[in-house]
């Protein structure tokens, strides 16, 4: 009897050794996992894809292309963004190559917009379901008649938060790139070089910082200066805003910051960016949408 016993108990003794060598293997029964299952469980995709397939633009003149080409006139095949000229070299030409960039890119951009209209322009790219959204908008806020007349800063946050909200409603994972308002007060330091430059301008251009081209009275500078804050809070909000976002990455200041020469400027109102200068533009938002890390 006492035999019978230890040999049961013998049994027993080896089946629990093999219940529990097997769930020692088992990838469910608390084992250690293997690296490549860990690797598998904690992979995730990348947030910012640097090779989207398709561009929507929105934004203002530069985006147009304004005096590019022909003097008060815009010329979209020249626009930084989405233009098929081969001296600029357009972002979607850099990205999607040339039959890409005219099958699978759209211009929205208006000469003329400010950012109380670019949620209507970001419902019209919305409907084309583009991988990434190019913003260049701000320089009409700040070019106004008058320096007081120009967008405070609260209008602009809420006006961008709405066109951000709006696309966000139908597009929640299109990326976004916002570049900054450029340099005003750099485009009038550079273009009242010129006479002829300065004659456009009277037609109406950016009145709050290039009227009186020439007076560098205190009253004047100080006018200009007032210009120059305005874009300078413009462009904080625009980081601001982009930031909250993890789909949107904002160009850090790098077009505020560029160093417009006249070879950039447009030799038909010294002012707007030319060939040349759209091109610098597309390098700068290329450069920008490609990096690993911003």
């Amino acid at each position: 009897m006492r035999k019978r016993s230890h040999r049961l108990r013998a049994v027993l003794a080896v089946v629990a050794a093999v219940v529990l060598g097997a769930a020692g293997c088992d990838g469910g029964g608390g084992g250690s996992p293997r690296p490549e299952e860990t690797k598998a469980r904690t992979a995730r995709p990348p947030v910012w894809d640097r090779s989207p397939d398709s561009i929507a633009a929105v934004g203002d003149s530069i985006t147009r292309g304004f005096d590019a080409c022909t003097v008060l006139s815009d010329c979209p095949e020249a626009s930084w963004a989405t233009g098929s000229d081969a001296r600029v070299e357009s972002l979607a030409v850099r990205l999607l190559g040339v039959p890409g960039a005219a099958e699978h890119s759209w211009n929205y951009a208006v000469t003329g917009a400010r950012m109380a209209d670019l949620p209507e322009q970001m419902e019209q790219a919305a409907s084309r379901s583009p991988e990434l959204v190019t913003v260049m908008v701000g320089g009409n806020d700040a070019c106004r008649s008058s320096a007081s007349a120009m967008t405070s800063v609260a209008d602009f946050r809420a006006d961008f938060e709405e066109a951000m909200a709006t696309l966000r409603s139908s597009l929640p994972k299109t990326q976004v790139y916002v570049s900054s308002v450029p340099n005003l007060k750099r485009l009038w330091s550079q273009g009242r070089t010129n006479m002829l430059g300065k004659q456009v301008w009277k037609l109406g251009i950016c009145p709050s910082m290039l009227r009186d081209a020439d007076n560098l009275t205190r009253g004047a500078m100080l006018r200009r200066d007032s210009v120059q804050q305005r874009v300078v809070d413009y462009n904080t909000v625009l980081k601001q805003v982009c930031a909250k976002d993890r789909r949107c990455r904002f160009d850090g200041d790098a077009v505020y910051e560029y160093r417009f020469g006249t070879d950039q400027l447009s030799h038909w109102d010294w002012f707007h960016p030319s060939k040349d200068g759209q091109a610098q533009l597309a390098r700068i938002a290329y450069r920008r949408i490609t990096a690993e890390n911003p």
